[in-house]
């Protein structure tokens, strides 16, 4: 080959290898800018992931409804998956890539509808609580309406009931000897009598009823016959010494009843209680010495 054809040739030849250079050089450099753009991508969605993740817990604090509550939960750990499934893929893996920034649009538009939801069940949670206050308003009004209704109607039956219990007027206590006069020496007393006056009442229910009698010694307990007897009194149960039955036709009646005197006594202050319908109408006492 001549040498005026080779050099020519050489010529076209090193233009060819600078322009490849060239090139492959801008490749390289349009490459690593490419990858630059992914990595700042990739990071900016890997950061989005982590707030949507930290909003869904923050959604489930705000709500009382289980089956959302349920949903949102659902969504927070779909969204984590594809959190670490990002965290998982490289940068330059453009086709995965793009799928997740697919998800990531469709996690957005969830969370818009979540809050959409949510910010409407707060509206109406607000009205229905507005509405409560004023049910609770009402009711509280109702039930002091009734409180008083209740109260006044207590009051009333009360002062029935007391109107209508029977009253011992005039009680005396004495003790006697064996000449029935009398007598106030321990040693001396054989019985004791106890007498006194059930007043008028018109408004009380009339008919047989039973008249108790206590006769307490000065050291508290109560003079029994053999096995203590018993009555009804309120909420409990009381011993008596006497006891009798009594016709009551609302008029004013006497009542008399002794004890006869089989035990030791002492000396001192005797009380005397007088109880009908569970109701003590009545006291009085007496001395020994």
């Amino acid at each position: 080959m001549k040498k005026g054809i080779i050099i020519p040739i050489l010529a076209v030849l090193a233009i060819a290898v600078g322009i490849l250079a060239w090139f492959l050089r801008a490749k390289t450099v349009e490459n690593e800018e490419m990858s630059q753009l992914f990595e700042i991508e990739k990071e900016e969605m890997e950061n989005e992931y982590s707030s949507f993740a930290v909003q869904y817990d923050e959604l489930q604090v705000q709500i009382s409804n289980d089956s959302l509550a349920h949903q949102l939960e659902k969504e927070k750990l779909r969204t984590q998956q594809l959190l670490e499934e990002l965290r998982q893929t490289k940068a330059t893996n453009a086709a995965e890539i793009t799928r997740l920034k697919k998800e990531l649009a469709t996690v957005r538009a969830v969370m818009r509808s979540y809050v959409a939801q949510i910010d409407s069940l707060d509206k109406i949670n607000k009205k229905l609580e507005k509405e409560n206050i004023q049910v609770r308003q009402q009711y509280r009004e109702a039930t002091q309406a009734i409180t008083v209704l209740t109260e006044a109607k207590e009051k009333a039956e009360e002062q029935v009931q007391l109107a209508s219990q029977l009253d011992a007027v005039g009680i005396a206590a004495t003790p006697r000897n064996k000449r029935d006069k009398e007598e106030h020496k321990i040693k001396h007393v054989t019985n004791i009598t106890v007498d006194f006056t059930i007043a008028k009442n018109i408004t009380a229910k009339t008919g047989e009823k039973t008249v108790y009698v206590q006769i307490m010694r000065p050291d508290g307990e109560i003079l029994t016959k053999g096995e203590p007897q018993t009555f009804t009194y309120g909420n409990t149960v009381l011993e008596y010494s006497m006891k009798k039955n009594i016709e009551y036709d609302g008029e004013q009646q006497s009542v008399m009843l002794y004890w006869p005197v089989e035990e030791f006594l002492y000396a001192g202050t005797y009380s005397i209680y007088v109880f009908v319908d569970g109701v003590m109408i009545g006291d009085g006492s007496f001395e020994l010495q």
